[in-house]
Protein backbone atom coordinates (compact mmCIF):
# COMPACT_ATOMS: atom_id res chain seq x y z
CA UNK A 1 0.00 0.00 0.00
CA UNK A 2 1.11 3.82 -0.76
CA UNK A 3 1.69 6.25 1.80
CA UNK A 4 -1.07 8.35 -0.09
CA UNK A 5 -3.96 6.95 1.41
CA UNK A 6 -2.42 7.29 4.87
CA UNK A 7 -1.34 10.70 4.74
CA UNK A 8 -4.89 11.65 3.18
CA UNK A 9 -6.56 10.06 6.18
CA UNK A 10 -4.30 11.53 8.45
CA UNK A 11 -4.92 15.08 7.14
CA UNK A 12 -8.58 14.33 7.20
CA UNK A 13 -8.28 13.63 11.06
CA UNK A 14 -6.25 16.37 11.95
CA UNK A 15 -8.93 18.95 9.87
CA UNK A 16 -12.06 17.12 11.75
CA UNK A 17 -9.65 17.72 15.16
CA UNK A 18 -9.85 14.17 15.92
CA UNK A 19 -7.39 12.39 17.91
CA UNK A 20 -5.04 10.12 15.40
CA UNK A 21 -1.91 8.11 15.88
CA UNK A 22 0.68 7.84 13.25
CA UNK A 23 3.18 5.02 13.58
CA UNK A 24 6.28 4.65 11.25
CA UNK A 25 8.78 1.83 11.26
CA UNK A 26 12.28 3.08 11.76
CA UNK A 27 14.44 0.87 12.70
CA UNK A 28 14.75 -3.09 11.49
CA UNK A 29 12.40 -4.96 8.52
CA UNK A 30 9.99 -2.46 6.98
CA UNK A 31 12.17 0.48 7.94
CA UNK A 32 9.57 3.51 7.08
CA UNK A 33 6.09 1.20 6.78
CA UNK A 34 3.69 2.84 8.80
CA UNK A 35 -0.24 2.82 10.06
CA UNK A 36 -2.75 4.82 11.03
CA UNK A 37 -4.63 4.32 14.20
CA UNK A 38 -7.90 6.46 14.21
CA UNK A 39 -10.23 5.56 17.15
CA UNK A 40 -13.28 4.30 15.88
CA UNK A 41 -12.20 3.73 12.67
CA UNK A 42 -10.48 0.74 10.64
CA UNK A 43 -6.62 0.95 11.09
CA UNK A 44 -4.92 1.97 7.70
CA UNK A 45 -1.67 1.06 6.23
CA UNK A 46 0.36 -1.56 7.68
CA UNK A 47 4.15 -2.47 9.50
CA UNK A 48 4.59 -5.48 7.54
CA UNK A 49 3.08 -7.80 9.66
CA UNK A 50 -0.83 -8.16 11.32
CA UNK A 51 0.36 -9.38 14.97
CA UNK A 52 2.91 -6.44 14.72
CA UNK A 53 0.17 -4.17 13.46
CA UNK A 54 -2.70 -5.59 16.10
CA UNK A 55 -0.29 -5.00 19.32
CA UNK A 56 1.30 -1.63 17.65
CA UNK A 57 -2.37 -0.21 17.21
CA UNK A 58 -3.20 -1.16 20.57
CA UNK A 59 -0.34 0.86 22.39
CA UNK A 60 -1.02 3.57 19.72
CA UNK A 61 -4.27 4.06 21.04
CA UNK A 62 -2.94 4.29 24.74
CA UNK A 63 -0.70 6.75 23.75
CA UNK A 64 -3.60 8.66 22.22
CA UNK A 65 -4.91 8.17 25.70
CA UNK A 66 -2.51 9.69 27.23
CA UNK A 67 -1.48 12.66 25.03
CA UNK A 68 2.07 11.22 24.53
CA UNK A 69 4.93 10.36 21.54
CA UNK A 70 7.10 7.65 21.89
CA UNK A 71 9.56 4.94 20.68
CA UNK A 72 8.75 1.72 21.19
CA UNK A 73 10.67 -1.59 19.99
CA UNK A 74 9.00 -5.11 19.22
CA UNK A 75 10.25 -8.00 17.97
CA UNK A 76 9.44 -8.74 14.22
CA UNK A 77 5.72 -10.31 15.42
CA UNK A 78 4.78 -8.05 17.90
CA UNK A 79 6.93 -9.79 20.96
CA UNK A 80 7.43 -7.96 24.13
CA UNK A 81 10.96 -7.33 25.14
CA UNK A 82 12.70 -7.69 21.87
CA UNK A 83 14.37 -4.99 19.85
CA UNK A 84 14.01 -6.20 16.55
CA UNK A 85 12.07 -3.32 15.27
CA UNK A 86 12.03 0.10 16.52
CA UNK A 87 8.73 2.11 15.66
CA UNK A 88 7.96 6.19 16.30
CA UNK A 89 4.39 6.54 17.62
CA UNK A 90 3.42 9.79 16.69
CA UNK A 91 0.21 11.06 18.59
CA UNK A 92 -1.58 13.78 17.43
CA UNK A 93 -4.03 15.45 19.74
CA UNK A 94 -5.86 18.30 20.45
CA UNK A 95 -4.63 20.31 23.88
CA UNK A 96 -5.63 18.82 27.24
CA UNK A 97 -8.83 20.97 28.71
CA UNK A 98 -9.46 22.76 31.76
CA UNK A 99 -12.94 23.66 32.57
CA UNK A 100 -12.74 26.05 35.54
CA UNK A 101 -16.55 26.56 37.29
CA UNK A 102 -16.54 29.78 39.32
CA UNK A 103 -15.33 33.45 38.54
CA UNK A 104 -13.66 34.01 41.85
CA UNK A 105 -10.17 35.49 42.57
CA UNK A 106 -8.15 32.55 42.08
CA UNK A 107 -9.67 31.61 39.22
CA UNK A 108 -7.50 34.44 36.77
CA UNK A 109 -4.43 33.12 38.63
CA UNK A 110 -5.10 28.90 37.43
CA UNK A 111 -6.42 30.12 34.57
CA UNK A 112 -2.84 31.53 33.52
CA UNK A 113 -0.93 28.79 34.96
CA UNK A 114 -3.07 26.50 33.22
CA UNK A 115 -2.05 27.97 29.77
CA UNK A 116 1.71 27.95 30.25
CA UNK A 117 0.85 24.11 30.80
CA UNK A 118 -0.65 23.80 27.46
CA UNK A 119 -4.39 23.61 28.27
CA UNK A 120 -7.06 24.57 26.59
CA UNK A 121 -8.97 27.07 29.12
CA UNK A 122 -12.94 27.68 29.49
CA UNK A 123 -14.18 29.59 32.43
CA UNK A 124 -17.68 28.72 32.96
CA UNK A 125 -19.97 30.91 35.82
CA UNK A 126 -23.66 31.47 35.36
CA UNK A 127 -23.10 35.21 36.67
CA UNK A 128 -22.72 37.19 33.61
CA UNK A 129 -21.62 40.33 35.55
CA UNK A 130 -18.65 38.19 36.59
CA UNK A 131 -17.61 35.67 33.80
CA UNK A 132 -16.68 38.00 31.24
CA UNK A 133 -13.80 38.55 28.73
CA UNK A 134 -12.12 41.44 30.15
CA UNK A 135 -11.80 39.79 33.51
CA UNK A 136 -10.47 36.43 32.18
CA UNK A 137 -8.21 37.59 28.82
CA UNK A 138 -5.95 34.57 29.15
CA UNK A 139 -9.33 31.82 29.13
CA UNK A 140 -9.77 30.52 25.46
CA UNK A 141 -13.32 30.72 26.40
CA UNK A 142 -15.69 31.95 28.36
CA UNK A 143 -19.09 30.95 29.25
CA UNK A 144 -21.68 32.15 30.89
CA UNK A 145 -24.09 29.37 31.84
CA UNK A 146 -24.88 27.19 35.36
CA UNK A 147 -21.66 24.64 35.39
CA UNK A 148 -24.15 21.23 35.26
CA UNK A 149 -26.13 22.57 32.19
CA UNK A 150 -22.64 23.62 30.35
CA UNK A 151 -21.02 20.28 31.35
CA UNK A 152 -23.85 18.11 29.65
CA UNK A 153 -23.06 19.82 26.70
CA UNK A 154 -19.29 19.30 26.78
CA UNK A 155 -18.05 15.83 25.07
CA UNK A 156 -15.79 13.52 25.04
CA UNK A 157 -13.40 14.77 28.27
CA UNK A 158 -11.00 12.23 28.93
CA UNK A 159 -7.95 11.67 31.14
CA UNK A 160 -5.88 14.15 30.06
CA UNK A 161 -8.62 16.78 31.19
CA UNK A 162 -9.54 18.98 34.29
CA UNK A 163 -12.00 20.08 36.14
CA UNK A 164 -11.86 22.36 38.52
CA UNK A 165 -14.83 24.06 40.98
CA UNK A 166 -13.28 27.04 42.58
CA UNK A 167 -17.38 28.06 43.65
CA UNK A 168 -18.29 28.38 47.46
CA UNK A 169 -22.18 28.16 47.20
CA UNK A 170 -24.04 24.70 47.47
CA UNK A 171 -26.13 25.96 44.57
CA UNK A 172 -23.13 26.13 42.03
CA UNK A 173 -20.69 23.73 43.20
CA UNK A 174 -22.83 20.31 44.39
CA UNK A 175 -24.30 20.53 40.90
CA UNK A 176 -21.39 21.19 39.26
CA UNK A 177 -19.74 18.07 41.19
CA UNK A 178 -22.72 15.92 40.37
CA UNK A 179 -22.06 16.36 36.85
CA UNK A 180 -18.27 16.36 36.93
CA UNK A 181 -17.86 13.30 38.18
CA UNK A 182 -20.38 11.75 35.09
CA UNK A 183 -17.83 12.44 33.00
CA UNK A 184 -14.45 10.70 32.13
CA UNK A 185 -11.90 13.96 33.32
CA UNK A 186 -8.94 12.68 34.58
CA UNK A 187 -9.33 15.35 37.51
CA UNK A 188 -11.60 16.37 39.65
CA UNK A 189 -10.66 19.44 42.36
CA UNK A 190 -12.99 21.34 44.53
CA UNK A 191 -11.87 24.76 46.58
CA UNK A 192 -12.95 24.95 50.09
CA UNK A 193 -11.50 24.05 53.34
CA UNK A 194 -11.84 20.94 55.40
CA UNK A 195 -15.21 21.92 57.16
CA UNK A 196 -16.47 23.56 53.58
CA UNK A 197 -15.91 20.67 52.34
CA UNK A 198 -16.77 18.24 54.90
CA UNK A 199 -20.62 20.09 54.68
CA UNK A 200 -20.24 19.75 51.17
CA UNK A 201 -20.03 15.89 51.36
CA UNK A 202 -22.70 15.42 52.80
CA UNK A 203 -24.98 17.40 50.17
CA UNK A 204 -23.14 15.70 47.65
CA UNK A 205 -24.19 12.43 49.20
CA UNK A 206 -28.30 13.53 49.43
CA UNK A 207 -27.63 14.44 45.66
CA UNK A 208 -26.87 10.77 45.07
CA UNK A 209 -23.18 10.38 44.93
CA UNK A 210 -21.39 7.31 46.01
CA UNK A 211 -18.60 6.81 48.05
CA UNK A 212 -16.51 5.89 44.70
CA UNK A 213 -17.85 9.24 43.09
CA UNK A 214 -16.79 11.55 45.78
CA UNK A 215 -13.12 9.84 45.75
CA UNK A 216 -12.74 10.84 42.51
CA UNK A 217 -12.95 15.15 43.81
CA UNK A 218 -9.77 15.77 45.09
CA UNK A 219 -10.59 18.43 47.77
CA UNK A 220 -9.64 20.57 49.26
CA UNK A 221 -7.63 21.14 45.70
CA UNK A 222 -4.28 21.43 45.46
CA UNK A 223 -1.10 19.88 46.63
CA UNK A 224 -0.13 20.89 50.45
CA UNK A 225 2.90 22.98 49.57
CA UNK A 226 1.87 26.30 51.78
CA UNK A 227 0.31 28.03 48.88
CA UNK A 228 -1.47 30.95 50.28
CA UNK A 229 -1.78 33.38 47.16
CA UNK A 230 -4.43 32.65 44.41
CA UNK A 231 -1.14 32.43 42.04
CA UNK A 232 0.82 30.02 44.48
CA UNK A 233 -2.49 28.42 44.58
CA UNK A 234 -2.69 27.94 41.11
CA UNK A 235 0.57 26.37 41.22
CA UNK A 236 -0.45 23.85 43.90
CA UNK A 237 -3.50 22.89 42.05
CA UNK A 238 -0.98 22.52 38.33
CA UNK A 239 1.21 20.52 40.46
CA UNK A 240 -1.50 18.13 41.61
CA UNK A 241 -3.31 17.34 38.51
CA UNK A 242 0.39 16.49 36.65
CA UNK A 243 0.99 14.29 39.86
CA UNK A 244 -2.06 12.08 39.60
CA UNK A 245 -1.80 12.19 35.59
CA UNK A 246 1.96 10.77 36.08
CA UNK A 247 0.97 8.19 39.22
CA UNK A 248 2.65 10.05 41.67
CA UNK A 249 0.88 9.16 44.68
CA UNK A 250 3.35 10.25 47.21
CA UNK A 251 2.37 14.12 46.47
CA UNK A 252 1.12 15.22 49.27
CA UNK A 253 -2.30 16.48 48.71
CA UNK A 254 -4.52 18.49 50.87
CA UNK A 255 -7.40 16.13 50.55
CA UNK A 256 -4.97 13.92 52.47
CA UNK A 257 -3.89 15.83 55.45
CA UNK A 258 -5.13 16.97 58.46
CA UNK A 259 -5.32 20.46 60.11
CA UNK A 260 -5.80 24.11 58.53
CA UNK A 261 -4.92 24.56 54.60
CA UNK A 262 -3.19 27.98 54.72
Amino acid sequence: MTETPVFDALADALRADRPVALATVIEGPGLGLKLLVDPGRAELGTLGNADLDRVVARDARAELGAGLTSMRHYGEHGEARERGVGVFIESFVAPPRMLIFGAVDFTAALARVAKVLGYHVTVCDARGVFATHERFPMADVVVNDWPDRYLASVTNLGFRDAICVLTHDAKFDVPAIVAAVATDAGYIGAMGSRRTHAARVERLRTAGLTDADLERVMAPIGLDIGSRSPEEAAVAICAEIIALRTGRTDAPSLRDGTGPIH
